[in-house]
């Protein structure tokens, strides 16, 4: 309660003022689900017998991940994924607690990159958390000679978004998983300090083994041609483990470290993640209540706890602090350099509920990526955008397709 109450006086205090214009007709079709859609693949998927399968709720997780729905799709995900059944016995915790301390993730991240030429970090793809910490580490990283940023989630071969770099922000055919607006927000970002922004994944149809290594192969041609620069790789779950993978005999990063003979840093967000429920979360979560990004040291012998499992390893693994919500947005949206912008719809003409995107002025907003998004029930709900100062175009759809568009200036 405390924590809610702290982050009300936050955004009171850092809330935009919002200057509204006319709003027009247009026409939109809308390139996410809404929630009743996504919702009814349950139902259907019931219905024709299929039943509840894990790949089916991992499949809607996703979904909700593509619109910014952080906490739907951490419900969803749980759904289809086993939560943690085990908990620490008292001695267990005072163990724990005795042989690690949190530090800043952030602080030994920087400090761990003077002496790389190669961090690899992952992702879980309905997580826009992890997401918006990858673009937290970006500028510090470009400054210590990280300019280059490969990204699986980025198209590749013959569906290369290749004018990325020149536009300067993503659309929607940059690739499936930069749909979700934090994600967008992390390739736009890159560009805008100077990164090198480029595609690793596969361009055949090579799946397991065959995948992690052509992947590998990819990045290591752009590192042979930029032989002096440092990289940044952003992937998905598994690929960012080093040693003997079970599934894949080495994944990405494994095969990576084969053949350019770089060791690199590896960072696993996703093993600590929070979960939609904290009796399903990590064990470890409840005896080290984070309040920053953090890694656990080891006392006895100043060493990070990394993620092992069997054979394969990453160097760290990130906790993150679980997060609380303000009007159905996670607290750790304003803390990325963004406000709450509150928006009046009562002029709106169209039946609720309706999708809002915020799309940045200046990138076309029927095939760019929005800044943000939310759905809403009711034309009386409160809506809390998150958004930097700046002009936006502000996009109102319904399920019918009815489109209404006004400028937004947020200062």
């Amino acid at each position: 309660m405390k924590n809610i109450l702290i982050l009300a006086i936050i955004l009171f205090l850092t809330s935009c003022d919002v200057k509204q214009k006319e709003i027009e007709k247009i026409e939109f079709t809308a390139p996410y689900k809404f929630n009743s859609e996504i919702e009814y693949q349950i139902t259907a998927d019931s219905s024709s017998g299929h039943g509840h399968h894990g790949d089916n709720f991992q499949h809607i997780a996703y979904d909700y991940g593509l619109k910014g729905d952080y906490k739907n799709a951490l419900r969803m995900w749980d759904y289809g994924i086993e939560s943690f059944e085990k908990k620490f016995t008292k001695r267990q915790v005072d163990s724990l607690k005795k042989t690690y301390r949190p530090i800043s993730a952030t602080e030994y991240i920087f400090q761990r990159a003077t002496e790389n030429q190669v961090i690899i970090i992952n992702e879980a793809h309905h997580n826009s958390k992890h997401r918006a910490f990858t673009k937290s580490l970006l500028q510090n990283l470009f400054d210590q000679g990280y300019k280059n940023l490969g990204l699986e989630a980025l198209s590749n071969g013959q569906y290369k978004d290749s004018l990325l770099n020149k536009r300067g922000y993503p659309i929607l055919s940059s690739g499936y998983y930069i749909w979700d607006p934090q994600f967008g927000d992390l390739v736009r970002t890159a560009l805008k300090i100077g990164y090198n922004v480029f595609p690793y994944e596969v361009i055949t149809q090579a799946d397991g083994k065959e995948r992690e290594i052509e992947q590998a192969k990819h990045i290591q041609k752009i590192i042979n041609e930029n032989p002096n620069e440092k990289f940044l790789i952003h992937c998905g779950f598994a690929h960012v483990n080093e040693g003997n993978y079970d599934s894949w005999g080495k994944a990405m990063a494994g095969r990576l470290k084969e053949f350019t003979k770089i060791n690199p840093l590896t960072i696993n967000q996703t093993q600590f993640s929070e979960r939609s429920k904290r009796d399903f979360d990590n064990p470890f979560l409840e005896v080290f209540k984070v309040k920053e990004p953090s890694i656990l040291m080891n006392k006895l012998n100043n060493s990070p706890l990394g993620y092992k499992n069997k054979e394969s390893w990453t160097d760290i693994a990130i906790f993150h602090p679980n997060t609380s919500y303000l009007n159905g947005r996670p607290d750790w949206l304003f803390d990325i350099g963004n406000k709450a912008v509150k928006l009046d719809l009562d002029n709106i003409d169209i039946s609720f509920p309706v999708m809002v995107l915020a799309y940045k002025k200046g990138e076309e907003i029927k095939t760019g990526i929005p800044m943000d998004m939310v759905e809403v029930e009711n034309k009386s709900d409160l809506i809390n955008l998150a958004l930097r100062v700046g002009e936006y175009e502000i996009v109102v759809i319904n399920e019918s397709g009815q489109a209404r568009k006004f400028q937004l200036y947020s200062e």
